[in-house]
């Protein structure tokens, strides 16, 4: 695919992907588009060489592989991971919350967004939401994205915050609380909420016992530059991986052994929940392949020992306006291609092995690759690398592409480097 109908493909995947829900939904169409077999992770796998397969643990979180034409107990995994979260507003249980006739949404903060970059712009709701059922531990539930936006987050006028321009502190109970509407004689200001989202639903407000709801910004990804260099979306960090890793799964052809994508929830609030990737989770999915193959536990460790993980998640960019917080020659531009994240400090996982392997793959499929560290006075963030090689004890390494504004409600990426990062977990999967 060229460089145009990855962005496309892309920025289509985004506008559906809403919520870690819904970036699982839309991984799952890729997958079946492509000939992948559902599989209940709560039951016994039964497979075939050659198979193709997807299992969803839980709701946010996604696994599919591949199981080769030539299986062995001594073949190797080729695993990657990716998460389907991302930095932004989460409904509270009461949502109402009325201010002088104003309709607000009550909200906490999800991750570490940049929090000013939500202000004023066009916001929606998505998530999942529990309903009545006639048996009290199988709660029906529905999977929701409202797709007009319906929400917005005003700034206060520079008349009364003569001081904003040169920084002003927003307070996450009172200043990041979305507008919704106007109190008038139709509503009622203690369930104006939970009847919006049953008329969404097309349910009665009665049965609706929980939800699980995210704030998303409802402004669609474009390309721009004065030659549609750049990618500008929200949510691109971490959905260009996990859309890369869909792609490379689907396209890889590998013979021998397994190849295996892991897409998690939880990563930008530490990956220590059922769904995250400092769970068993991994390791019991493992475990259950290689008892549907027939082979025990020991041949899954001699598995391990000798596969190969690689951990996508997105990396910094050089800032233009910035350049004194990164390292001097270890840096990275957006364009530059697939980056080689690595950390002396293991918050990037790496060993020198794997990214020489990583290096050969890149030389070989003439794929762009920049090796790229913090500055040693700014400590970057975390991935989820580090937690799975503690589970899982393989070669390692972190990559993504780089990008600007991370964390900000729209982030902004080079279109090149969604093509090498595709190549490369394409190659991955092939070699």
């Amino acid at each position: 695919m060229r460089e145009k109908e990855i962005a496309g493909e892309l920025l289509s995947y985004i506008k559906k992907a809403a919520s870690p829900y819904h970036a699982v939904l839309e991984g799952i169409t890729m997958l079946e588009e492509a000939g992948f077999i559902e599989l209940d992770f709560r039951k016994t796998f039964c497979l075939k060489p050659g198979g193709k397969y997807y299992t969803k643990p839980f709701g946010t979180t996604l696994f599919a592989f591949t199981i080769g034409n030539q299986v062995t107990n001594t073949q190797q995994f080729r695993l990657a991971s990716a998460h389907t979260d991302h930095p932004c507003l989460h409904v509270k249980p009461t949502a109402e919350l009325t201010s002088k006739g104003y309709l607000r949404v009550n909200t906490e903060i999800y991750g570490g967004p940049i929090l000013n970059t939500w202000l004023d712009r066009p916001l929606s709701i998505a998530g999942r939401v529990a309903l009545k059922s006639e048996n009290p531990f199988a709660p029906a539930t529905k999977v929701i994205r409202v797709d007009k936006p319906f929400l917005t987050i005003p700034n206060l006028a520079i008349h009364m915050n003569k001081e904003v321009n040169k920084g002003v502190e927003l307070m996450r109970q009172t200043d990041m609380l979305p507008l919704m509407g106007v109190l008038n004689d139709t509503l009622n200001e203690k369930s104006y909420f939970i009847e919006f989202l049953a008329k969404e639903l097309q349910v009665e407000a009665s049965d609706i016992l929980d939800f699980d709801l995210y704030v998303y910004c409802a402004e669609d990804g474009l390309l721009l530059g004065m030659n549609e260099e750049f990618i500008q979306s929200p949510r691109l960090d971490n959905l260009t991986s996990c859309h890369a890793l869909l792609r490379g799964m689907i396209d890889g052809n590998r013979e021998d052994g397994i190849n295996i994508i892991g897409l998690f929830d939880n990563e930008e609030i530490g990956s220590e929940t059922k769904q995250g990737a400092d769970s068993a989770l991994f390791s019991m999915f493992l475990e259950k392949i290689y008892q549907a193959l027939g082979y025990d536990r020991a041949a899954l460790n001699d598995s391990i020992l000798s596969s190969f993980l690689i951990s996508m998640d997105v990396a910094h960019a050089l800032h233009p306006s910035k350049t004194d917080k990164y390292d001097p020659v270890n840096y990275a531009l957006m364009n530059d291609g697939v980056v080689f994240k690595i950390s002396g400090n293991q918050r990037y996982t790496f060993d020198t092995e794997a990214i020489a392997s990583m290096v050969m793959l890149c030389d070989k499929y003439n794929i762009p690759y920049k090796k790229f560290v913090n500055h040693s006075d700014v400590i970057g963030g975390g991935t989820m690398g580090p937690i799975i090689s503690s589970w899982l004890p393989m070669k390692t390494v972190d990559i993504g592409i780089p990008m600007l504004a991370m964390h900000s409600a729209r982030e902004l990426m080079g279109i090149k480097d969604q093509k090498a990062l595709v190549d490369l977990a394409t190659a991955f999967f092939t070699e």
